[in-house]
């Protein structure tokens, strides 16, 4: 087994180079697939996450290597990995140079029904792959009116570019639970419910209704789902959410060095207690949760390595899973047009952070339940390791 792990190493090293470069495209060369009927499109309900934006066409949500290693699609022009088309069949390239055929992701059964109201339900959760969906409840954030965005965020500019051409809008609990409950019996099995800031009595109210409501549309008490809340205040508003029926839930500080983290994240630190306030209601979420079953995001790339390692090593050591996807300079976001750091830098620290996570005691299943798509650098690490991807039963293992 350990030729094939060194192929698919080799092969998670051009997937990080894509995820941090993007993909350059011909948008014309989708005419060859049925996009937005048997392959899922991009629908934009919190983030833009290309590297420019496309309102008017659609654009695919990614792609699958013969290895099984799934892609993002992040369109940039300027990059040098592509993807073509030719004999009926597409491939990612580099430099013109074919690196292997890819296949699309193919569109959910649930995205053609709609809510008993009429909304379409693709614009309630998003699938995200291997059962993850995704719900944003709310596709803009309060902090705006305050001129406190956090500077890398493009969440308001997002919905201002696709909000009225893709029918985005607020979610009612019962839109939520009708798509959830579709998505689950189609075999879905981990819903994340995320969305913009808003006030917390509200947020916390909110998320009440939206679990009790799932709880009636699936029949299932634990439906296993992820709450991302802001830091509230008083901290015994976190055991509400358990008592709701969330699995897990997700306090997303973005930055570990305090100083960073005041500049990047005004809104955030002026909001909800600061910094210190942030870490505490973190590890009290795992007296309430569990070990291993409350996550912390961060933006990797805004602060040095060594800050970002030393608050993942911290969170590991209280039972606090961290995602440290790369920082991706969306557009719209005040900090469009800077750069992120090199890919190597990303590699690096996503192989640091699975050894941290090893060393905790950290299982797959357990960073499966706390992401909202289980395809980051991270994740693969793991599938690799613990042989949980397609191809270590396939003939082409042996």
């Amino acid at each position: 087994m350990s030729n094939i792990k060194e192929r698919l190493y080799k092969e998670l090293e051009i997937k990080n180079k894509v995820a941090i470069d993007g993909v350059n495209v011909d948008p014309s060369i989708f005419k060859h697939i049925d996009l937005g009927g048997e392959y899922q499109e991009q629908i934009h309900t919190l983030f833009e996450q290309d590297h420019e934006t496309h309102a008017g066409f659609n654009l695919p949500c990614g792609y699958t290597s013969p290895s099984g290693l799934k892609y993002s699609f992040r369109w940039d022009r300027k990059s040098d990995y592509s993807i073509e088309y030719g004999n009926g069949k597409y491939y990612l390239t580099y430099k013109e140079n074919e690196l292997f055929p890819i296949e699309f992701f193919h569109r959910p059964r649930y995205y053609n029904l709609k809510t008993s109201d009429g909304t379409s339900m693709s614009t309630v959760a998003t699938y995200n792959q291997d059962g993850a969906i995704f719900v944003s409840y709310s596709n803009e954030c309060a902090l705006k009116d305050k001129g406190l965005d956090c500077l890398f965020c493009n969440i308001n500019a997002t919905k201002d570019t696709y909000a009225e051409k893709q029918n985005i809008t607020w979610k009612y609990p019962k839109q939520i639970a009708e798509t959830v409950a579709a998505a689950y019996k189609e075999g879905a099995r981990h819903v994340t419910i995320s969305g913009g800031f808003v006030p917390e009595r509200r947020e916390v109210d909110y998320y009440i209704d939206v679990a009790e409501a799932i709880q009636e549309y699936t029949g299932l008490e634990d439906f296993n789902g992820t709450g991302v809340i802001g830091a509230p205040i008083d901290l015994q508003v976190i055991d509400r959410y358990k008592e709701a029926g969330f699995r897990t839930i997700a306090m997303n500080l973005e930055i570990w060095d305090k100083n960073i983290y005041k500049a990047i994240c005004p809104g955030k630190s002026q909001q909800c207690g600061g910094w210190d306030h942030w870490v505490k209601a973190l590890e009290y979420g795992v007296k309430v949760f569990g070990y291993g079953r409350v996550r912390c995001g961060f933006v990797a790339g805004l602060e040095p390595k060594k800050s970002l390692l030393e608050g993942v090593e911290y969170m590991a050591s209280k039972g606090i899973i961290c995602l440290t996807d790369a920082w991706n300079p969306n557009p719209g976001s005040a900090l469009e047009g800077h750069r992120t750091p090199e890919p190597e830098w990303h590699l690096d620290v996503s192989l640091k952070v699975y050894e941290i996570f090893k060393k905790a005691g950290f299982t797959f299943e357990q960073f499966y339940d706390l992401s909202p798509y289980s395809n980051f650098i991270v994740h693969d690490i793991y599938k690799i390791e613990d042989e949980l991807l397609p191809v270590f039963n396939s003939t082409f293992a042996h």
